[in-house]
């Protein structure tokens, strides 16, 4: 019984500590992540805008469905291991730059990715910048911590670069 109180009072410390921290840190982060995919831009940025073909070549993604575009943007839940979460397409200037947006009121987070692609050589240097909102005190401090900002890039990036190098 002992170990048991003593296992509750441990666990409420550390929660209470991860929150206290998770408070402390700012809402707002911004990150990011680049790699030269051996494609064309024009060819890059096809890829990164087909949003309802992702599955195709990101497995992190199980299924895009389209939704009803709202106010003239593209809209789209992608279904990630992590669960469901709304998107839309803020911008889509052809072939550099390519904006998404958490469209989502009901997820801990939100923010946009902007994808830069340049060309590099005979290939295009693509880099991924998360400008991110973490709401959740607890949930901020494992996204801080324990996460980090940069998974989910890394292994679209990663995803990009085994697309073009099947080609």
């Amino acid at each position: 019984m002992k170990y048991l109180v003593w296992s509750l009072v441990t666990l409420v410390v550390i929660v209470g500590l991860m929150t206290v921290i998770g408070y402390l840190l700012p809402v707002a982060h911004t990150a990011s992540r680049d790699a030269l995919i051996a494609a064309p831009a024009p060819d890059v940025f096809a890829t990164i805008s087909d949003v309802a073909r992702y599955p195709d070549w990101w497995s992190d993604i199980s299924r895009v469905e389209m939704l009803t575009a709202d106010g003239g943007r593209v809209r789209f839940r992608e279904h990630m291991s992590s669960g469901p979460v709304v998107m839309e397409v803020e911008q889509a200037t052809t072939p550099s730059r390519f904006v998404t947006r958490i469209a989502d009121p009901d997820q801990p987070f939100g923010g946009t990715w902007t994808f830069e692609l340049a060309p590099a050589g005979s290939g295009t240097r693509v880099t991924i910048t998360e400008s991110g909102e973490v709401y959740n005190p607890i949930f901020r401090f494992m996204s801080r911590f324990i996460f980090g900002y940069t998974g989910t890039m890394e292994s679209c990036l990663r995803a990009l670069e085994k697309r073009w190098s099947r080609q």
